[in-house]
């Protein structure tokens, strides 16, 4: 009963929250991306704060000596939505995502994200979708901003991993990019499919990166996988 009231406290602040932030970053939309992932990492802030005073739910991160100096691709372990409001603190470069492209209709969050100029893809069409990822990444990655995807393609509760798409290793290859694979424990406290959330502390590990030089992306995708795999066991 306490986890659930808890909940819906945490729930309505998210939901005042959201517009509170979006009406300022899509406000800011004309000025420099910085000035509008600086709004976006100040909404996620804010976010895991209420969610840490309302839910209990905190997080520990582990192996930030590990990334390289310049643009890389993050490829992650994903459990929960929680990464996708967490990673915009973790990590100290500028983000780019890939996201399902149907996110955008959605009002205040969706609108932020176009804002934002996140990497929308086309599911509906692999090749598509592929050729998207790899040509409008690539130019992320040009700008100095990092690409960050799931390589699992949606959610997974813990203790299982979902097949990985090539779409990141195959933009981390074309780009000559290393690779930065992540474990995250979050699917305990903020579970895919229930809307109650968990005290706890999330880890998230940040690996070695991987180098793609030479390799293919089935071969960057294996190393991957075999990391998140050990790791996802110790955790």
């Amino acid at each position: 009963m306490l986890v659930a009231a808890r909940s819906l406290l945490f729930q309505a602040g998210l939901g005042a929250l959201t517009p509170v932030f979006a009406l300022p970053l899509l406000a800011a939309w004309p000025l420099p991306f910085a000035v509008r992932e600086g709004i976006a990492r100040a909404w996620c802030r804010s976010v895991l704060g209420w969610l840490r005073i309302t839910c209990g739910v905190h997080h520990r991160v582990q192996g930030l000596e590990h990334l390289p100096p310049r643009p890389a691709v993050i490829l992650s372990k994903h459990e929960s939505a929680w990464e996708t409001i967490a990673f915009r603190t973790i990590f100290p470069a500028h983000l780019s995502w890939v996201v399902k492209r149907g996110l955008f209709r959605i009002p205040f969050y969706g609108w932020s994200l176009r804002a934002l100029e996140e990497i929308g893809i086309d599911r509906g069409s692999a090749r598509q979708a592929l050729r998207q990822v790899v040509e409008r990444g690539r130019a992320h990655l040009d700008s100095g901003r990092w690409v960050v995807i799931f390589p699992e393609g949606t959610r997974m509760p813990p203790g299982e991993m979902g097949r990985f798409a090539q779409g990141g290793a195959s933009l981390a290859v074309a780009a000559g990019v290393p690779v930065v694979p992540v474990a995250v424990t979050s699917g305990h406290c903020w579970p895919r499919d229930d809307w109650r959330k968990y005290p706890g502390t999330i880890t998230v590990r940040i690996g070695p990166t991987v180098d793609t030089q030479g390799s293919s992306p089935a071969e960057v995708n294996r190393r991957v996988r075999a990391w998140i795999e050990t790791q996802m066991a110790e955790l």
